[in-house]
């Protein structure tokens, strides 16, 4: 089946036409591993990963490649201000190296709890220096480049479509202030190469053609998406927040060296926000609010795979509005859902033909999870059908949804002071006491278990960490 990815570039949905039949080449932009991923951030990762399963499902072989910023990503889009990484080893009393190792790993263990499958490679920055010299030089040798006091730059009026990606002119863009000493020629454009301070010696520092100093942010993912993809390749995806100058720099940079497209298909991930529509408030570490797919476990007491299931309910091109009422919502529903799945036995050989076509149209449709996830629901609610045939279905729709739909009850050994709190819980609900029962859920999560309510009465399940 063809699958039809609107595509940022045209503002339309397109057919996927991969350049080599049924082998799709994908490059995702990663994590810059200064600090911890958040739920924002996994919100995009998640939509990656469910991109990825789809053209599997739909019987692709896919390619992919995610980077890991650990070098080169300044705390301005304007090219100013301290460099990332080093902002945070200062702020750790460690070396950037350490830090990015530390990051790197955090995202790795969290990655695991939502089910994002690893991508194909996961090149670092910081392993790929030569690479991204090389491009620096073939830009410098065609004239695209320029010398100031603090780096190398790229002149955005030297690649006549600049700004066609996100459809804003070269006029409307907002450029960063001028550098400190030789300003730049254009308020857009963007370090390719940055000089070390020459008072300072920078834990992660090359030699490069023009002096000692890191590259870039936006050269990595051009350098390395040609080394391990090839250019053009067929898609390239990542958040909405990287339309206006990431990708669009990235599309300049690597089309005025080598004369041909970057991706033949570009998309984009909307935010996550905080709240409700209408009183929404944006989520980023200069704001303090923050949180990591950890805090959600510990604060909420829900499964990780709560906030997939969440993310599944919201198309990756509308905003998704987080709150404790919604990511609750999640976690019931997934329990729900695991409960139907136990009830109907194993799988049987043959799945219900109807439902897995639905179910291959809505993913085909621009990756269109929240019907997926509808069609989902309606099958375990149909009736007449076989237990094992529509078992058999769930667990084919869950190799896209990863949601570990078949998931077990654990036996566990329960505390006894868990086991007493669960039967103080079961009175006060035949009581009616739902504010006393809701206590001691809490008291029973604190302890790091999760009561679910079954028809054999209530059951006590491990939280996962």
């Amino acid at each position: 089946m063809d699958i039809q990815l609107y595509n940022t570039a045209t503002r339309r949905k397109e057919t996927l036409h991969p350049i080599k039949k049924k082998i799709v080449s994908l490059y995702t932009c990663g994590p810059t591993v200064y600090w911890y991923a958040h739920i924002g951030n996994f919100r995009t990762f998640i939509f990656y990963d469910v991109l990825r399963r789809t053209l599997a499902f739909l019987g692709y072989r896919v390619r992919h490649v995610m980077n890991i910023t650990d070098v080169g990503h300044l705390v301005a889009d304007a090219d100013i201000g301290e460099e990332k990484m080093a902002a945070a080893a200062k702020r750790e009393r460690k070396t950037a190296w350490q830090v990015a190792d530390f990051y790197t790993g955090a995202y790795l263990r969290d990655a695991r709890l939502l089910n994002i499958i690893p991508s194909t490679k996961q090149p670092r920055a910081t392993e790929h220096i030569r690479e991204q010299i090389a491009l620096v030089r073939e830009l410098e040798k065609k004239g695209h480049t320029y010398r100031t006091n603090d780096g190398i730059y790229f002149d955005v009026t030297t690649f006549p479509h600049y700004g066609a990606l996100s459809g804003q002119s070269l006029s409307d863009k907002q450029g960063g202030k001028r550098v400190a000493v030789g300003d730049k020629k254009n308020p857009a454009d963007f370090a390719l190469w940055k000089f070390s301070p020459a008072d300072e010696k920078r834990d992660m520092e090359w030699k490069s053609p023009w002096g000692i100093g890191f590259p870039g942010w936006h050269v990595e993912c051009s350098a390395m998406a040609r080394k391990y993809l090839g250019q053009p390749f067929d898609i390239h995806a990542g958040g909405i927040d990287h339309l206006p100058i990431h990708h669009e720099n990235e599309i300049a940079q690597s089309v005025a060296a080598y004369g041909v497209p970057l991706a033949h298909l570009w998309l984009h991930g909307e935010f996550l926000v905080l709240g409700k529509p209408n009183n929404e408030e944006r989520m980023g570490k200069s704001e303090g609010n923050i949180k990591t797919i950890g805090e959600l476990v510990s604060q909420f007491h829900v499964d990780p795979l709560a906030y997939r299931y969440l993310c599944l309910t919201t198309h990756y091109r509308s905003k998704l509005y987080f709150n404790e009422k919604s990511l609750k919502a999640a976690d019931h529903a997934l329990r729900r859902l695991r409960k139907h799945a136990r009830d109907l036995g194993k799988a049987g050989r043959e799945g219900v033909a109807e439902f897995e076509e639905r179910f291959r149209q809505a993913l085909a449709n621009d990756l269109d999870t929240p019907t997926a996830l509808a069609i989902v629901w309606e099958l375990v609610k149909v009736r007449g059908l076989a237990p094992g045939d529509v078992k058999r279905s769930l667990l084919l729709f869950d190799t896209v949804l990863g949601i570990d739909i078949d998931r077990r009850a654990e036996k566990i050994s329960v505390p006894r002071a868990v086991q007493e709190l669960i039967e103080k819980r079961d009175a006060a609900r035949a009581a009616k006491e739902w504010g006393k029962a809701d206590e001691i859920r809490k008291a029973i999560a604190a302890a790091g278990f999760v009561v679910e309510d079954t028809s054999e009465g209530p059951k006590a399940q491990k939280l996962l960490t």
